[in-house]
């Protein structure tokens, strides 16, 4: 099998839409609204190697890949191209996926432990380092995919305890840190927003401190407020998070998630 690029890649067409009747006619959820604005992430990325972790960011991956991204490279997490439906297309050689990383042609999403008002994430221990409360995964490959690829991150339970004043060890670099580190850290680093269960956030401040980008239906800035540990900058005017189109909708109902596992990853609030 020799490595492919998306000219050499069968084009992918989305089912035909029908008029929306039983489930595909009712209103999108929030954990459908959390898939969409995944999945603007990768809008416009070209042919970038798409790393999402966790299962409503795979979900607006492949949801990309179909609907707006159609250059968007998908893999198995190991040395497989694959389509949205987890059919192989190509092969990704080791020596190929270094290249697409330290090119800056992957696009991350994570998650974060913690996450602080300029970016900075934690997913390696809460508390201090030398004796922490509690070990969680350890930093990984968080500093490298931040300083050499644009990562976005998945919150999928928005809280004061996640969202801190200052997270207890920097594992993904956050932009003050990375302008503190000099041009070798913020020549390619990019965080291009945060998506959880209220609402997307980004950066576009003048301190590139976090902003409220937009709210999911039916919460409220003061909730945003309330669940998180610092002040974010908040405008005038907050939009909503864009509703999925019908076509959307039946992918992410029919064709992507047809068990419904995005409803238990965000749950009810």
């Amino acid at each position: 099998m020799t490595p492919v690029g998306p000219h050499d890649r069968a084009p992918l067409t989305p089912p035909a839409t029908p008029p929306p009747t039983g489930a595909a006619a009712q209103a999108p959820t929030r954990a459908e609204y959390c898939v969409i604005a995944c999945a603007e992430a990768w809008r416009g990325n070209g042919e970038v190697l798409a790393s999402p972790m966790g299962l409503v960011p795979s979900l607006g991956a492949r949801l990309a890949r179909l609907a707006f991204s159609p250059d968007l490279l998908l893999t198995d997490g190991e040395a497989l191209l694959v389509r949205p439906d987890g059919t192989v297309e190509g092969w990704l050689p080791y020596r190929r996926h270094l290249a697409l990383v330290t090119g800056g042609r992957r696009h991350v999403m994570m998650g974060a432990s913690q996450i602080d008002r300029y970016g900075n994430q934690n997913i390696s221990c809460i508390g201090d380092w030398a004796r922490p409360r509690r070990q969680l995964l350890g930093v990984r490959g968080a500093p490298v995919n931040t300083l050499n690829n644009p990562v976005s991150y998945w919150i999928p339970r928005h809280s004061p305890r996640v969202f801190v004043e200052k997270v207890d060890m920097i594992c993904g670099v956050g932009h003050d840190s990375a302008a503190a580190a000099g041009p070798a850290a913020t020549r390619y680093h990019r965080i291009p927003r945060v998506v959880s269960d209220l609402g997307v956030f980004d950066f576009a401040t003048p301190d590139r401190s976090m902003r409220l980008a937009s709210l999911h239906p039916g919460v409220t800035v003061e909730q945003v407020r309330e669940a998180t540990g610092f002040e974010p900058v908040v405008e005038d005017d907050v939009p909503y998070t864009r509703e999925p189109t019908a076509a959307e909708l039946l992918l992410i109902r029919e064709v992507l998630d047809p068990a419904g596992g995005r409803d238990r990853e965000v749950g009810a609030r």
